[in-house]
């Protein structure tokens, strides 16, 4: 099922503002969502840079143990492992080793790069304790994805 995405910050495609990103204030964008399957227990989402000059994407957020009557989170989610808002939500690694949202941050002249917003719909709850990296979320939520939605931002620098 095709969950859909929003920012009031910016359109799918568009250039993610310079107060989410690493040369502004480095806060999280605000995200709204809809189309949450019945029957889902939970929500995670990951943001990752496919355009990262690396191997592997960029990691910038893992966010998981969202509430499934959660309908978005706010601008400037705390850099804590444990949420209390929305209430019970927990934060991972990014690839700089760091919890919470960590904003674009390219290296200058490599064009543009892509912000994916991924949010995932889980027909379980999770058994992650906080601080957990993109790789052991996705081996925990494997099997269990009942519903997806993607919104996609750019940052150049």
């Amino acid at each position: 099922m095709k969950l859909s995405i929003q920012s009031t910050a910016f359109g799918e495609g568009q250039p993610i503002p310079r107060l989410y990103s690493g040369e502004g204030k480095d806060v999280s964008p605000p995200l709204s969502w809809s189309g949450v399957p019945e029957g889902a227990k939970e929500l995670a989402m990951i943001v990752d840079d496919p355009d990262a000059p690396r191997p592997e994407p960029w990691v910038h957020w893992v966010i998981y143990k969202i509430p499934v009557d959660a309908v978005g989170l706010a601008e400037a989610i705390p850099v804590d492992a444990e949420l209390s808002s929305p209430a019970g939500a927990l934060q991972g690694r990014n690839t700089s080793g760091d919890i919470g949202y960590h904003g674009p941050m390219p290296p200058p002249g490599h064009g543009v790069h892509h912000y994916h917003f991924k949010l995932y719909a889980l027909d379980t709850q999770l058994e992650l304790k906080a601080g957990a990296d993109k790789q052991a979320l996705l081996a925990a939520m494997e099997g269990h994805v009942v519903g997806q939605g993607e919104l996609i931002g750019t940052y150049q620098r």
